[in-house]
């Protein structure tokens, strides 16, 4: 049985994914054609950074857009160059 509390997760990882989408939808680099954008941008660029903390970097807190971003990969959406570690849609 999910907690209201897993539920409440579960909207806010489905709802990054949107804004993660619409942005890189938004880019011309970001087509499947395109030379694709790192990871920090997309991250930045989304509003996903809560600023430098003691333990909690801006690029510690990267991590877990990581993780959402493999799961896009994972539903065949966006992909990333192995050479430049750049993103794009597929």
């Amino acid at each position: 049985m999910k907690t209201k509390f897993m539920q409440s997760g579960y909207y806010l990882r489905r709802n990054s994914k949107e804004v993660v989408m619409d942005y890189l939808k938004s880019k011309d680099e970001c087509a499947a054609q395109g030379s694709g954008i790192k990871l920090a941008e997309i991250f930045r660029e989304c509003g996903f950074g809560w600023g430098d903390y003691p333990n909690a970097t801006s690029t510690d807190q990267q991590y877990w857009v990581i993780a959402l971003m493999r799961e896009l990969e994972k539903e065949g959406k966006v992909q990333r160059d192995g050479d430049t570690n750049l993103w794009k849609l597929v």
